[in-house]
C-alpha cells in the first residue's frame, strides 16, 4: 500500500499545477512536483524498508545518467530548429509546400509525408524537428487549429517509426523480447496498419469538414517569407543529405552535429545580411557572421518579417529552447530512480501479474504496464525494456511467441510516450513544434488507439498462435 502514495502524491501535485497555472505548468511548477514526489518515495524507502542514503543516490544518480544521450540530442535539436530556420531551409519548405498541398487534404496528407520521411528515417524525432516543422507553418498558413497539425505529424511520424527497421525503439522491442525484426515488423501490421488507415480517415473528414479561411494568409505568408529569405530549391540539398546520412544508420548525434554544420554553411553563404543583422554587430564582416551563427545556434532569435503570425512562426529558441525540457527530464528520471532505487515499482507490477487470466488480460496488462511506465518512468526506451523483461517468462510459461510480447509493447509504450507532458517524447515534440502536450493530445489518434486495437485484436485471437509443444 505504501508503494501507491508518491504517485497520489504526484497526481495531486500535477493536478493543482495544471488548475493553477495552465499551460505554463511545464515551465516549472511539474519539476518541483516530481522532485516533491520522490522526496516522498526516498523517505518511505528509507525508514520502511531501511534503505541507505547512499544506495538511493546511487540509483537516482544512475538513472539520470542514462538520459545523457537523450539530452546532448535535444541540445543539437535546439540547434538544427535555429540554422535550419535562418539559412531558409524550413522556409522553403514552408514556401512550396504551400503550393503544393491543398487545404482540403493537408491533415491527411501530413500524416502520410510524415508516415514515409519516419520509415525512410527510423526516427519521430527527427522528422517532427524538421519536416514537422515546415508542416506547422503550412497549417497555420491554411488557418488550421495548432492541435489538429501537430496530431497528424505525430500520428505519421509515429506510425513509420514504428515501422521502420531503422528505429532504434523497432529494434529494442524486437531484440529485449527475443524476436527477430522482421518477424515482429510483419506483425506489428495486424494492428498498426488498420489504426493508421482510422486516423487517416478522420483526418481526411476533418480536413473536408472544416471550413478553413487561411487563403488570404497563405499569400501573406508567401510574400513574406519571400522577403525575408532567400527562397530556393538548392537549399532543400541539406535535409536530402541529412535524409541519405540517416538511411545509412550513422550515429543520429553525428547526422544531427553535421545537419547543424551543413545548414550554418549554407546560411552565411545564402542568407548573409539576415545573420549579420541577427548578430547585432555594425559593418558586417567575418565577426558579425560568427557571432550571429552562434546566437541562431544556441539563442533565441526574433526574425522581422512584416507578418505578425509569420514572425511568430520563424521565431526560434535555439540549445537555450530545450533547457527547460532538460530541466523537467532530470526531475521525472529523479522520480523513477526514487521508485527503482526502493522497489516501490516492482511492487506494483506484481500486483498487475496477480490479475492475469487469458490471452486479452495478458496483453492488456501488459499495455497497462507499458503506459504506468511512461508515466511513472518518463522514458519510452525504459518502458519497453521494463515490461518485456517483466512479461517474457509470463508469455513463454503460457505458450505464446514472444512476437505478441514485443507487438504489445510496441502497441503501447512506443506510441503513447509522446502524450504524457514529462515523458522524454513529450517534452520534446511540444517543444519542438511549439504546441502543449495537452493541445495536441486529443488529435493524436494513432497514439492513443494502438493501445486500444492490440487489446481488441487480443481479445478477438485474430493471429494469435501459441508455440506447439
Amino acid at each position: 500500500m505504501l508503494s501507491f502514495i508518491p504517485f497520489l502524491v504526484l497526481i495531486v501535485l500535477i493536478t493543482c499545477c495544471v488548475a493553477v497555472f495552465g499551460n505554463a505548468t511545464l515551465d516549472g511548477a511539474s519539476q518541483v512536483s516530481l522532485l516533491a514526489a520522490s522526496a516522498v518515495s526516498v523517505l518511505i524507502g528509507h525508514f520502511s524498508k531501511r534503505l541507505e542514503w547512499e544506495n538511493l543516490e546511487k540509483e537516482i544518480t544512475n538513472k539520470i545518467a542514462s538520459c545523457t544521450p537523450a539530452i546532448i540530442i535535444l541540445l543539437l535539436i535546439g540547434a538544427i530548429g535555429g540554422t535550419w530556420m535562418v539559412s531558409g531551409i524550413v522556409p522553403t519548405m514552408i514556401y512550396y509546400g504551400m503550393q503544393i498541398i491543398r487545404p482540403e487534404v493537408f491533415l491527411v496528407s501530413s500524416s502520410i509525408l510524415c508516415a514515409l520521411v519516419s520509415l525512410m528515417i527510423g526516427s519521430s524525432w527527427t522528422t517532427v524537428a524538421t519536416i514537422g516543422v515546415a508542416l506547422m507553418g503550412i497549417g497555420k498558413a491554411h488557418g488550421f487549429d495548432d492541435g489538429w497539425i501537430a496530431g497528424s505529424i505525430i500520428t505519421g511520424a509515429y506510425f513509420g517509426d514504428k515501422l521502420s527497421p531503422l528505429s532504434d525503439t523497432t529494434v529494442l522491442a524486437s531484440s529485449v523480447s527475443g524476436v527477430p525484426l522482421f518477424t515482429h515488423i510483419r506483425y506489428m501490421l495486424y494492428t498498426t496498419v488498420p489504426t493508421f488507415c482510422v486516423s487517416l480517415a478522420i483526418f481526411l473528414v476533418a480536413g473536408l469538414m472544416m471550413n478553413v479561411s487561411g487563403h488570404g494568409n497563405v499569400s501573406e505568408f508567401m510574400q513574406g517569407l519571400q522577403n525575408t529569405f532567400v527562397i530556393s530549391p538548392w537549399l532543400l540539398i541539406v535535409p536530402v543529405l541529412t535524409g541519405v546520412m540517416i538511411a545509412r544508420r550513422w550515429p543520429s548525434m553525428v547526422v544531427l552535429f553535421l545537419a547543424i554544420l551543413l545548414a550554418a554553411v549554407v546560411g552565411l553563404m545564402v542568407q548573409p545580411s539576415l545573420v549579420h543583422s541577427i548578430s547585432g554587430a555594425e559593418g558586417g564582416g567575418l565577426l558579425a557572421s560568427y557571432k550571429g551563427m552562434m546566437q541562431v545556434c544556441y539563442g533565441s532569435t526574433n526574425i522581422e518579417t512584416g507578418v505578425p503570425m509569420l514572425n511568430e512562426l520563424v521565431h526560434t529558441s535555439g540549445m537555450a529552447g530545450m533547457m527547460p525540457t532538460i530541466w523537467l527530464i532530470i526531475c521525472a528520471q529523479t522520480f523513477g530512480g526514487a521508485l527503482t532505487a526502493t522497489g516501490q515499482l516492482e511492487d506494483l507490477m506484481r500486483l498487475i501479474l496477480r490479475c492475469v487470466k487469458g490471452t486479452a488480460s495478458l496483453v492488456a496488462s501488459t499495455v497497462g504496464t507499458s503506459l504506468f511506465c511512461n508515466i511513472a518512468l518518463a522514458d519510452q526506451y525504459l518502458s519497453i525494456m521494463l515490461a518485456s523483461s517483466m512479461f517474457k517468462d509470463t508469455y513463454r510459461s503460457r505458450g505464446y511467441e514472444s512476437r505478441l510480447l514485443s507487438r504489445s509493447c510496441e502497441d503501447s509504450a512506443t506510441v503513447t510516450s509522446v502524450l504524457v507532458p514529462w515523458n522524454t517524447c513529450g517534452l520534446t515534440q511540444s517543444t519542438v513544434l511549439g504546441v502543449a502536450t495537452l493541445t495536441y493530445l486529443p488529435y493524436c489518434f494513432f497514439n492513443f488507439l494502438s493501445p486500444v486495437t492490440s487489446v481488441i485484436v487480443a481479445a478477438t485471437g485474430w493471429k494469435i498462435k501459441r508455440k506447439e509443444k
